[in-house]
């Protein structure tokens, strides 16, 4: 599919202090949108980023068909900007659609609109060491009818914004024991947007108790943990790497497995499988040194300074040497180019 590129005749939105700008607040000067209907994907092209015109009556504001991504570019020490994994998160963006009965986009689409809109706005990625360009590609039902019904057109876009730290500073969470994020058989797996519309309301009565994010736990038993708002939940339990196993109810996190293969070649023993809080409980109360943290592509590697369960207050181990930094550091090297990237994980622009 050819991509009509469309740019801006002016400059007055080029920003060169990119650190100063909120996190999602501004976006970039382009934007990539293609059209769905009669079975195929029409008019890929790029243009400057602009407000949408949409019917009251498209299916996305009624339904639920929203779905969406999200990567970053990086500037590496060569000087090159480099999209990390960009064909995982593809692979993810097309389960989620399977799941909510979008249609797929095709891989080399999706690649194409994406080399050309970070080439288009390269000067957006930030230089900084931790700086990135967050993308954000996503796709809505647009068919306009009120009706339970699957849609038969949509949009595919995709938009960027500069990036820094999601969290400034060591998170205080507590194990969400009576609401759920998501539950098995349904659609936890897929970054839909009714999975994070349904975790607002919990996640924020834990604010207004004085906490940053919330431990899910299953929809069973509640005992087993799953993730933390936006992230995976990583745990450093004697020097083992332990995350909670892959299920129909926790996001398959593209840091979460890019963390789980470095760990592994650097010789950390990785579980994979259910955790108990109550384990929690037992490694913190037997003296066992614990790290927690969040990892996730726009927190990267989220300390975890508290964890409450059951209203008592656990600390976990941040100190400067932490596993979890080293964890951090090293896929810092892979993204900038310091190491050899192995794995085939950086698509260079």
């Amino acid at each position: 599919m050819e991509h009509t590129i469309s740019i801006t005749s002016h400059t007055d939105r080029t920003v060169t202090d990119t650190r100063s700008l909120p996190f999602g607040k501004i976006p970039t000067e382009h934007m990539f949108i293609a059209e769905y209907s009669n079975g195929k994907w029409n008019d890929a092209r790029i243009t400057p980023f602009q407000n949408l015109t949409l019917s009251p009556i498209a299916l996305c504001l009624h339904y639920g068909q929203t779905v969406f991504e999200g990567m970053k570019a990086f500037v590496m020490e060569d000087g090159r900007i480099n999209v990390f994994r960009i064909d995982k998160h593809h692979l993810r963006f097309t389960k989620s659609l399977e799941r909510m009965c979008m249609p797929p986009v095709p891989k080399q689409l999706f690649i194409d609109a994406i080399h050309n809109l970070v080439k288009l706005d390269s000067d957006w990625v930030p230089k900084d060491e931790d700086g990135s360009l967050y993308i954000r590609p996503f796709m809505i039902a647009t068919e306009e009818r009120i009706g339970v019904k699957i849609a038969e057109e949509y949009l595919f876009m995709i938009v960027c914004s500069p990036a820094f730290k999601y969290y400034t500073k060591p998170l205080n969470v507590k194990v969400e024991t009576e609401y759920v994020r998501a539950a098995e058989g349904g659609t936890g797996m897929a970054k839909c947007g009714g999975n994070y519309g349904g975790a607002f309301y919990p996640t924020n009565k834990a604010q207004q108790e004085g906490f940053d994010q919330v431990l899910w736990t299953d929809a069973k038993t509640h005992e087993l943990i799953e993730e933390s708002g936006t992230m995976n939940a990583m745990f450093f339990i004697d020097g083992k790497l332990v995350t909670p196993a892959l299920s129909g109810s926790i996001l398959d996190g593209v840091t979460r497995d890019s963390l789980i293969i470095i760990a592994r070649e650097k010789g950390i023993v990785v579980e994979e499988r259910q955790l108990s809080y109550k384990e929690l409980v037992a490694a913190f109360e037997s003296g066992k040194q614990v790290e927690a943290f969040g990892a996730g592509t726009a927190a990267v590697v989220a300390p975890i300074a508290t964890i409450t369960i059951e209203g008592t207050k656990y600390t976990c181990y941040t100190e400067d040497d932490a596993n979890m930094y080293r964890l951090r550091e090293w896929l810092l090297e892979i993204r900038k180019g310091i190491v050899p990237d192995t794995h085939n994980w950086n698509y260079i622009i």
